[in-house]
């Protein structure tokens, strides 16, 4: 019996040892936590301001709570920034961040020229088949447009009845054997457009011919057909439209900054997946006036030969200069590594031992990938080439850019403090609500009914009669809700 008792102290005395030694680890976890943030977590760095790491662009002149978040500030130290304005990152974050650098070297940058075009009727070629006299058209040959013909082709056959008194007549002088004479009464005939073959047909015959047959005067096709058969037409009455295909047009679209590298008489090469592998060759024969706004491109006409008439109207085409153009040296940089915004651009430089920091550049041209600089960089300099923008945005905050510099630290003890309590909506208006709370003891308010300003989507969460749960500061104009959640009461939970 006496063991047992003795067992049962031995038990007491350990289980009071570990209240004892939990109460006290509990203590001093509790005075850790209460002084964590408050002091310099690291003596020998000199801090340079704290923040809220959920809120990095506020800055504030001593460690404590976040104004924003339940945490407590973390210290920016002077190590972390560069004497230029930049950050350091270490070789672990490089890699982190998957930081790529490029030397600004001089190269020389090809230029050549990047558009399509789209084939069209050389219009030079264009030729119009007219009547010869008062006619009516007997048959036609071609009855329909875009049909291909040879030279020589017959395109329509006209009765001219018109013609037959005075072939008569030329018949009967040339019989008389008066040369003069017959040679007037000839000419009388061509001045009516008589063809110089259908004159011929008149003397060989010695009958008057009143049917011509009208024939293509070289190979192309018809691009306008103007009369059908039956129809009475008049002199010079245009009949067809007769269009070549080699060459062709081909009117090109390129960009206005490219403008200085085409000129009248350059050699072009042009290619298309209709013909994989084929490529055409012509020359630009003619620079246009008008600019495109709405695709802002200004225009080209070039001549392309076209001898197996592969090149149809219509078609689109890929187009280069048969030989580019090489500039001089040049200071460049990949593309990549540039940041482009909306009034400037810049790069990120760095020493290559860990510090970053953007620089504002003036860019000229871009060709193949690398982008010329006017100012702003010198040769052998390292620019980011990639994870840029993370460091950018990482300088952004460390006041590498203008527009942060002017930010002043802040006292945790000037934040706005926030405030919560429990109540019920009474009433909801246009930019403010009333609330009956309960107290609020850090003010010393007791339970009240008064007025908050609200946004207008806290507004759409609110309800007349609904308890919520919210939290609010005190500002210029008076009590603002910063959030607001719904409360259930016990009556309402199933």
């Amino acid at each position: 019996m006496m063991k047992i008792r003795n067992y049962i102290f031995v038990i007491i005395a350990l289980t009071f040892v570990a209240v004892i030694a939990y109460r006290a680890g509990h203590l001093s976890m509790d005075k850790t936590s209460m002084t964590a943030g408050k002091e310099n977590p690291d003596p020998k760095r000199k801090v340079l301001y704290w923040y809220d790491p959920m809120s990095p662009a506020t800055r504030f002149s001593k460690p404590g709570k976040s104004p924003f978040m339940d945490m407590e500030l973390v210290p920016r130290y002077a190590d972390e920034s560069t004497d230029n304005g930049g950050v350091k990152i270490s070789p672990l974050q490089e890699q982190n961040l998957g930081v790529r650098t490029a030397k600004v070297t001089l190269e020389r940058l090809t230029r050549q020229i990047t558009a399509y075009g789209v084939v069209d009727t050389d219009e030079s070629t264009l030729e119009i088949i007219p009547a010869r006299a008062n006619a009516l058209v007997e048959t036609l040959y071609i009855n329909a447009n875009q049909q291909f013909v040879q030279k020589d082709e017959p395109l329509a056959q006209l009765w001219i009845p018109q013609w037959a008194a005075s072939q008569k007549e030329y018949l009967a002088v040339r019989k008389l054997g008066d040369s003069s004479l017959t040679q007037a009464a000839r000419e009388r005939l061509a001045l009516q457009f008589m063809p110089e073959d259908v004159i011929l047909d008149i003397e060989h015959t010695g009958k008057p011919q009143t049917h011509i047959t009208l024939r293509a005067p070289h190979a192309g096709y018809v691009s306008k057909l103007d009369v059908r058969v039956g129809a009475e037409v008049k002199p010079s009455q245009p009949l067809f439209e007769l269009a070549a295909l080699d060459p062709v047009w081909l009117v090109i679209s390129y960009p206005q900054v490219q403008a200085s590298l085409l000129s009248n008489g350059n050699q072009i090469e042009a290619t298309t997946s209709s013909w994989p592998g084929t490529v055409f060759t012509g020359h630009n024969s003619e620079l246009l006036p008008v600019l495109d706004t709405s695709t802002r491109t200004m225009k080209a006409r070039v001549v392309m030969e076209n001898p197996s008439h592969l090149l149809k109207p219509g078609m689109y085409l890929s187009v280069r200069l048969a030989q580019a153009t090489q500039s001089k040296p040049l200071l460049t940089i990949p593309e990549e590594s540039l940041i482009v915004t909306g009034t400037s651009n810049r790069v990120i430089v760095t020493d290559g031992k860990g510090s970053f920091y953007p620089t504002e550049v003036v860019t000229g041209q871009t060709e193949n990938g690398r982008t010329e600089i006017l100012s702003g960089l010198r040769e052998g300099q390292e620019v980011v080439t990639s994870g840029q923008f993370l460091i950018d945005s990482e300088a952004s905050l460390e006041s590498a850019l203008p527009q942060l510099n002017s930010q002043p630290l802040l006292n945790t003890t000037q934040a706005a403090q926030t405030y919560s309590t429990n109540g019920v909506i009474k009433k909801i208006s246009s930019d403010s609500v009333t609330i009956s709370h309960q107290p609020v003891p850090a003010l010393k308010w007791p339970a009240m009914s008064m007025n908050f300003h609200v946004s207008p989507q806290q507004l759409k969460q609110m309800k007349t009669g609904e308890t919520v749960m919210f939290s609010f500061s005190m500002s210029a104009q008076g009590p603002q809700i910063n959030s607001v959640m719904p409360v259930k009461n016990k009556g309402d939970q199933q």
